[in-house]
């Protein structure tokens, strides 16, 4: 087997166990607060990382060495709040609309870009977000003449997590991968820490088994994606994330009794074509500027 096949093969891993772990946080969702999901989640990820970073080359402290500490402390906040958005969003919106809608977040990223990082769009970019936020359009067309402002949620969320992206590729100009993942997993986990407990809830004896799974499929799905990351291009990564919305529909539908209208399902399509069109002109780009300096 070869050593892309094996990168590819740890992404879809990655993404699959993401699906699952999105599926039982619904399921938590319906019943206990979503920031004490995200706590207990949070608290397995950090151990996680904080053991990963240990066994590296320089041990904790080598890993732990950033040039921008605010940045990173920032990027660990935003994705905490991004899981709880996510999750919220899952027990509220459901999984299927809530992936559509997450589905745009390379067009916001391309688009957030060109201000904050400087990045020049061209004509066939702009065509894409073009594209790709008429989709988002479709998704959220009003049903039955009212727009439903729970998909507000979901924005804010596709908002929260392209912030997320802009940061971390702004400090990968600087700090090493695994830096940036320790500082995920510390800073997210002390961030819930500070607020879950204001959220506790006992749970049910049954239920700390599907928490269990939670924080086993977090553990592992982001072990699986940092392989990935190690083997393959984030270019050739990201068009395989669009799985996700894929098995977000199957489990929605199947178990959830969610539904897929005609206008959803057009313009997720619309939105996933142009995601991964946008993915692929920035790697195009980014490869000619490599080149050329």
């Amino acid at each position: 087997m070869t050593s892309k096949t094996q990168g590819y093969i740890f992404a879809l891993l990655a993404i699959t166990i993401f699906s699952l772990q999105d599926a039982i946080s619904k399921h938590l969702a319906s019943t206990y607060p979503p920031i004490f999901v995200t706590m207990i989640r949070y608290w397995a990820f950090a151990g996680f990382t904080i053991i990963l970073a240990s066994k590296m080359r320089g041990g904790l402290k080598a890993t732990a060495r950033t040039k921008r500490p605010l940045l990173q402390v920032t990027r660990g906040v935003l994705l905490a709040v991004q899981v709880v958005l996510a999750i919220t969003c899952f027990a509220v919106i459901g999984l299927a609309r809530s992936q559509a809608i997450f589905s745009a977040t390379p067009i916001l990223i391309a688009l957030l870009a060109m201000p904050i990082l400087g990045e020049r769009v061209g004509w066939r970019r702009w065509a894409a977000i073009g594209g790709g936020l008429f989709g988002v359009l479709l998704i959220l067309k009003p049903e039955g003449g009212f727009f439903d402002v729970k998909l507000l949620l979901a924005i804010i969320s596709c908002f929260n997590f392209a912030f997320y992206v802009i940061a971390t590729r702004l400090v990968s100009r600087n700090d090493s991968s695994m830096t940036s993942f320790f500082y995920t997993g510390v800073v997210g986990g002390i961030t819930m820490t500070l607020v879950g407990p204001f959220y506790w809830s006992w749970m049910a004896p049954g239920d700390w088994g599907w928490m269990a799974l939670v924080c086993m499929t977090s553990i592992s799905s982001h072990y699986f994606l940092i392989r990935a990351y190690d083997i393959l291009d984030a270019a050739a990564v990201q068009p395989l994330t669009y799985l996700s919305l894929v098995y977000a529909s199957i489990i929605g539908v199947t178990i959830y009794g969610e539904t897929l209208s005609f206008n959803m399902v057009v313009g997720s399509a619309i939105v996933v074509a142009a995601g991964i069109f946008t993915v692929w002109r920035e790697h195009v780009v980014g490869r000619r500027v490599t080149a050329a300096s």
